[in-house]
């Protein structure tokens, strides 16, 4: 059975292994090999290339050094997925909660993370599959959860709204990220989106006649109409 998420906690090793980061006659690396070492190195990679390009032999690789001293600090890579997501959930600033501007909170909160994600294209791949389970990501969601309840929402209510949020926030990203980065031909633009839907059979009159609003939305304007949609959602019940 794979680890649990305490047993991952329990067998990583912020002290560099003996010898793992020593630089030899070989010329490996002098700097000792830590989690955070690690975070950032992987960070690096996902925010040059991607999220898809991320595996432990390129982080050992980084790092010069080989994957087994990796192991010494991080269980897997599903256990590196989890301080990925850790690492970007710490820096997100959190308010004290206030009754009247709830809604303004949680939008900024959601709209940090969504830009925290969109630094490192592709990342919230692992945010889908992680579980809140390290402090780290456990206090952003108490900040969220905190946030609702002082504006009115109630708890159950407030759990599966926080659930919503962010997995909306992890798609949102993730759509970007393969957009901008898939090279593919069939990616259209907004204008051949509007000759494609023009030119539909009688069989599709509602997407002829209002191609212009399916279509439609520049920046983040999506963004920002679904979460104002989940907040009144929230709020109505």
């Amino acid at each position: 059975m794979p680890p649990t998420p305490q047993q991952r906690r329990a067998a990583r090793n912020h002290q560099p292994v003996p010898g793992a980061g020593a630089r030899g006659a070989r010329g490996r690396r002098a700097e000792p090999i830590t989690v955070d070492a690690i975070v950032d190195a992987a960070l690096a990679i996902v925010a040059r290339e991607g999220y898809e390009a991320l595996t432990m032999r390129r982080v050992a690789a980084a790092l010069e050094t080989g994957p087994a001293s990796l192991y010494a600090h991080v269980v897997n890579k599903d256990d590196l997925d989890e301080l990925l997501i850790g690492r970007l959930c710490a820096e997100i600033d959190l308010p004290a909660p206030d009754p009247a501007t709830w809604r303004e909170q949680i939008t900024g909160v959601c709209v940090q993370v969504r830009d925290q994600y969109l630094r490192f294209p592709g990342i919230s791949r692992a945010a889908l599959a992680a579980v809140p389970t390290n402090e780290d990501t456990l206090r952003l969601a108490e900040g969220m959860l905190a946030i609702l309840l002082a504006g009115g929402i109630t708890p159950q209510t407030a759990a599966w709204g926080i659930d919503s949020l962010t997995l909306y926030v992890n798609a949102y990203t993730l759509e970007i990220a393969l957009l901008s980065r898939s090279g593919n031909d069939w990616v259209a633009g907004r204008d051949e989106l509007l000759s494609r839907f023009s030119a539909l059979p009688d069989a599709f009159p509602q997407a002829r006649r209002y191609a212009a609003e399916l279509t439609a939305g520049t920046g983040h304007e999506r963004f920002d109409f679904t979460i104002e949609l989940l907040l009144d959602g929230l709020a109505r019940r």
